[in-house]
């Protein structure tokens, strides 16, 4: 597979005590960016929240999905992404058009632009009666460090997360992408010692993709035994549809189609995640009136 391609790599070490994921979303968090006409920090923001839901998508089977919401205090409101486990991601957020002052040149503020005071749902599907709902208290906003802890508190795994967004001058991505490092049971203090270490001597994961590493690499850089078992392609996956859009007006009741029948006469429905636009006229609302009484 092309390593300039969104891509996912899942692996093991250290005898299989060390779990590893790392990801490339750099054309993802493009083609969000330019959907949802994101400015330069919630480009950041809204990237590392996919880029996180990528990996642990990369961690679920079959058709397992997980959703995950940042609600945080700050101006950007929520951030919303899905992810499965073949690499289909989409993500959206309340508020695309947000400025903030950087902290210094080439470091903006997500922090201050997600909020210090909030919480991280994640709802994981995995085909039971009940989704599993994880919830955390967000801790700085930055992110990588939330979903470190989100994995502490209600996974029970100790993990280290990593998460870049790069934007460029013109607001377009330059690169994105994240890992994520997982101890598992049986591992030693000497071992763990080695991985803070490495992970403490790394540059970020915006200058290694910006020197033209690749996933591999940059797993070789913390984990030099590291095996990687599995490659998955990343892209932009939206299951919005006409169908879907019209089971959602249905839902909503007879009295309510009717009287959008007899105020408006037609209706538009845009999709979150994709910017789709559903339109429907009268004569088609009249048919979904039809169904809803059938």
């Amino acid at each position: 597979m092309d390593n300039h391609k969104d891509r996912i790599l899942r692996g093991t070490a250290m005898n299989g005590k060390v779990r590893a994921f790392a990801v490339r979303t750099t054309d993802l968090v493009e083609e969000l960016r330019s959907r949802h006409d994101t400015f330069p920090v919630v480009t950041a923001a809204l990237g590392r929240t996919v880029s996180a839901a990528a990996m642990m998508g990369a961690m679920m089977k079959g058709e397992e999905r997980l959703s995950i919401q940042v609600r945080g205090d700050g101006p950007i409101g929520l951030i919303s992404a899905e992810a499965d486990a073949h690499g289909g991601v989409r993500g959206y957020v309340n508020n695309p058009h947000v400025e903030m002052t950087n902290i210094r040149p080439g470091k903006m503020n997500v922090a201050a632009a997600v909020g210090s005071t909030g919480y991280i749902h994640v709802i994981k599907d995995l085909g039971l009666k009940e989704p599993y709902r994880g919830s955390v208290p967000i801790i700085s906003g930055e992110l990588a460090e939330d979903f470190t802890y989100y994995f502490a508190v209600s996974e029970q795994t100790n993990s280290a997360v990593s998460l870049g967004v790069l934007v460029s001058p013109d607001y377009s991505v330059a690169n994105a992408g994240g890992f994520i490092i997982q101890l598992l049971p049986g591992i030693t203090d000497d071992e763990i010692s080695e991985i803070e270490k490495a992970i403490g001597n790394i540059p970020p994961i915006t200058t290694l993709l910006e020197e033209g590493l690749d996933l591999e690499d940059i797993l070789k850089r913390l984990l030099p035994d590291v095996t990687i078992l599995e490659e998955t392609e990343v892209r932009f996956s939206c299951d919005c549809s006409q169908e879907r859009v019209e089971r959602a007006l249905i839902s909503m009741g007879e009295s309510e189609l009717q009287q959008m029948i007899d105020e408006d006469r037609k209706a538009e429905v845009t999709c979150h995640f994709c910017n789709e636009v559903y339109t429907f006229n009268e004569q088609d609302l009249r048919a979904v009136l039809q169904r809803a009484k059938s």
